[in-house]
């Protein structure tokens, strides 16, 4: 006789630790097994970007966190991979190396700019983030990209989080330098 056990994708999160509702995850990766599946252009096309902004509810006995996280990692990679290939397919190895060498020229003039000075500010009344941390966040960056090491990886950078301020950085400006910097790391792997 069988008890009243769940079969789940991910260890649950236990005690009082919020977990990702499960529904939500479980319905997520069957499209993106769907997408991945289908010919590339269909419909159901899936991007690496889609994948990294996507953000799950959550709720007490809902997926670990971590591990939904690591495999979300895991997926944006695949898709990446996928996105490079044809792109150099569509266009040419040398066609690719200069789009990434021109995303890597606009991140790096971006994160030269001075201190406090990098993005845009919010208004007068509006929080942002808080502008010490990202740039600190950002000279770390900015250190790796010098040495020309890795020293970073993709979770690393989406994982980043930054507390707000009163008229803190712009944080859709901050979410796409950093959505560059994950695609940089990607593309040098």
């Amino acid at each position: 006789m069988q008890t009243g056990r769940v079969h789940t994708s991910f260890p649950l999160a236990t005690g009082t630790q919020l977990g990702y509702q499960q529904e939500q995850v479980d319905q997520f990766l069957s499209s993106a097994r769907s997408a991945y599946e289908a010919a590339a252009g269909s419909a159901e096309a899936m991007t690496s970007e889609s994948v990294r902004r996507t953000a799950f509810p959550v709720k007490r006995g809902g997926y670990a966190a971590r591990y939904v996280d690591a495999a979300m990692d895991r997926l944006e990679e695949v898709f990446y991979e996928r996105e490079r290939r044809a792109r150099v397919r569509a266009a040419g190895e040398d066609a690719w190396w200069d789009e990434t060498r021109q995303l890597l020229s606009e991140v790096r003039g971006r994160i030269h700019r001075p201190r406090g000075k990098r993005f845009r500010r919010r208004g007068l009344f509006a929080t942002g983030y808080r502008r010490s941390q990202v740039d600190a966040f950002l000279d770390r960056v900015s250190e790796m990209f010098e040495r020309r090491e890795l020293g970073l990886k993709p979770a690393e950078v989406r994982d980043v989080v930054f507390h707000s301020q009163w008229r803190g950085y712009d944080e859709e400006q901050v979410d796409a330098l950093l959505d560059g910097v994950v695609e940089l790391i990607l593309a040098t792997r």
